[in-house]
């Protein structure tokens, strides 16, 4: 358990001092926010506010892992490192989508095709080595099966899951980034899912069937449950500093460059601990901001009409009056209420079979 202990705490300092020394460097370079134009107005303030802060995590997060096991003396293993690889490689797609926003003051970024395109390779690449890297057990960091507090089902053919994975993680990734629309709520609705997870994965590591002591009917067929859990604390701890400079009135924005690589890290915990279809739980508030984007667009396609006066929905009940800090302070809460029943669902599922 000190690795854990290790990684937030190292991830913790990291993007706390880290931080500000890249906002520094942003703003000298003039990497400025570009805010749309039809977006609520208290928003135009925030022009020119340094983005591409997930930077600051990113780094935080692979060098806490890095020095975690240098310290404890414990080796990487497969299923943390490839989680690491779609964090990163997720937040490299949306750096170059933010790049490409600020230098030629193109507010969409990379066109639509070319940053599919990058989506695609990363998450395929992820998908293909996750059925790879046996363990002494025989098991590979990711699943064929279909997961919700465990495996279940039929295993699926291998093409099939490579696309149920891409579809976790394009939902995930463009989930958070859609949530990246106010101070802090992203970074904070984060925080707790990856405390979730770190909870997962250090009770699939107690309960699991390699250990004699637990194995039995309700034992977890996880490969690296406690590296997971190492992985899942770096993350959270390294939101946590950052969120100390991007809660309101935010001093950096994460930009594509974070809620890319967020979304990429939640797909992957989810993937490589078995618990798939329960990140929608865990993850609700990345859920329900989501569906309010398909509602309104489809509403509008169907009828003319549109459903809430903005999406998404957080931007919605800004025009509706409430101010921003209580948008996200409300919208936290709701994240909570999920992590919580997630977690809770989790526990149940072990409890039932045991």
């Amino acid at each position: 358990m000190r690795q854990i202990l290790f990684s937030g705490a190292i991830g913790l300092f990291l993007s706390l001092v880290g931080t500000p020394l890249l906002i520094k460097l942003l703003a000298k370079k003039g990497y400025g926010q570009f805010i749309r134009d039809d977006g609520p107005r208290d928003h135009h303030s925030k022009r020119g506010t340094p983005t591409m802060g997930g930077i600051a995590f990113i780094l935080a997060t692979i060098i806490a892992y890095a020095l975690t096991k240098l310290i404890t003396g414990s080796e990487p293993t497969f299923s943390g490192v490839l989680v690491l690889f779609l964090f990163a490689g997720m937040g490299l797609v949306g750096f170059l989508d933010d790049y490409i926003k600020i230098v030629k003051q193109r507010s969409l970024g990379l066109r639509a095709k070319a940053k599919m395109a990058g989506q695609l390779i990363v998450g395929i690449a992820f998908a293909v080595l996750a059925l790879n890297f046996e363990d002494a057990r025989q098991l590979t960091p990711a699943s064929t099966k279909l997961s919700f507090t465990q495996d279940f089902g039929w295993a699926l053919p291998p093409v099939i899951f490579v696309v149920w994975a891409l579809f976790m993680i394009l939902a995930m990734s463009n989930g958070v980034n859609l949530t990246d629309g106010l101070d802090g709520l992203a970074t904070g609705a984060s925080v707790m899912v990856f405390g979730a997870y770190t909870f997962i994965g250090v009770w699939e590591y107690q309960e699991s069937c390699a250990n004699p002591a637990s194995a039995g009917p309700g034992c977890y067929e996880v490969r690296d449950p406690l590296d997971l859990a190492v992985v899942a604390a770096a993350l959270m701890g390294a939101c946590f500093g950052f969120l100390w400079w991007n809660t309101s009135p935010a001093k950096v924005f994460m930009g594509d460059t974070g809620s890319l690589a967020l979304g990429g890290a939640l797909a992957g915990l989810a993937i490589c601990s078995r618990t798939e279809l329960l990140l929608a739980v865990l993850g609700g508030l990345f859920v329900l901001i989501t569906m309010s984007v398909v509602i309104q667009v489809g509403s509008f396609r169907l009828t003319g009409k549109r459903v809430f006066k903005m999406a998404p929905l957080q931007h919605h009940f800004e025009i509706k009056g409430w101010s921003e800090v209580l948008v996200v302070v409300r919208f936290w809460i709701i994240q909570g209420m999920c992590a919580i029943v997630g977690v809770g669902i989790f526990y149940a599922g072990w409890a039932a079979s045991n």
